[in-house]
């Protein structure tokens, strides 16, 4: 590595971390926040007996599964327009990000859900709860315990999948490289740059998802 690609490191890495800590780390978060509240209400009438919207939940959660986010977001920001239906780049994110959060964490919430013994069910009834009482007090709370891992799991990769959004124009931290490179001619350097940038955020994340993991052991131990 020759001076020049050393001062373009030193020069990249504070715009580049900027632009995680302003831009990528916020998206992943309302993101996460909207997916995660859709993921739980798509959980829940699939195991209802609601048969019209359990139809429209399955067919939701398989549309989106099945076909690649980059593609979504293109139909989107690239493709609504085309029926009258123009979206702002953020705006797109934000929908793209949580309709594809809200498809797979729905599955994580199902089977924790499923994941809790018929027993606890009939205790509640036996206490004189309500189905809407006993799932909120007593069935949700344990399956928030059963999901923590994959859904931490979800967040770190809701992380690196927000560089997909470059596509569409969003200046977050992936767009802000992509501009950095045109500038110097170095792609290999900043977007080596950026990837250990990625990895510093998952490590803090997969760290804390450990420490919380834990702390969740202790609790149902005691």
């Amino acid at each position: 590595m020759n001076d020049r690609q050393i001062e373009i490191l030193l020069d990249s890495f504070w715009p580049l971390l900027k632009a995680g800590v302003l831009y990528t780390i916020p998206l992943t978060l309302i993101t996460f926040a909207l997916g995660l509240t859709l993921a739980i209400i798509t959980a829940l009438v699939r195991l209802s007996s609601l048969k019209i919207l359990k139809w429209v939940a399955d067919f939701y959660v398989w549309v989106i599964r099945g076909t690649p986010l980059l593609v979504q977001l293109f139909i989107i920001f690239y493709g609504l327009p085309s029926v009258g239906i123009t979206l702002n780049v953020y705006t797109s994110a934000v929908i793209g990000l949580s309709l594809s959060v809200g498809a797979y964490c729905s599955e994580i919430v199902r089977a924790a859900i499923l994941s809790v013994q018929k027993g606890q069910w009939e205790a509640a009834y036996s206490l004189g709860m309500s189905r809407t009482q006993a799932l909120r007090r007593v069935i949700l709370p344990q399956a928030a315990r059963v999901s923590v891992p994959p859904l931490g799991n979800a967040f770190i990769s809701l992380v690196k999948d927000t560089s997909l959004v470059a596509i569409i124009t969003y200046v977050e931290m992936f767009r802000k490289a992509q501009q950095v490179a045109a500038a110097t001619y170095e792609p290999m350097v900043v977007y080596c740059e950026v990837a250990v940038i990625y990895l510093a955020f998952s490590t803090v994340l997969s760290v804390l998802q450990n420490y919380v993991e834990k702390r969740l052991e202790r609790f149902s131990a005691s």
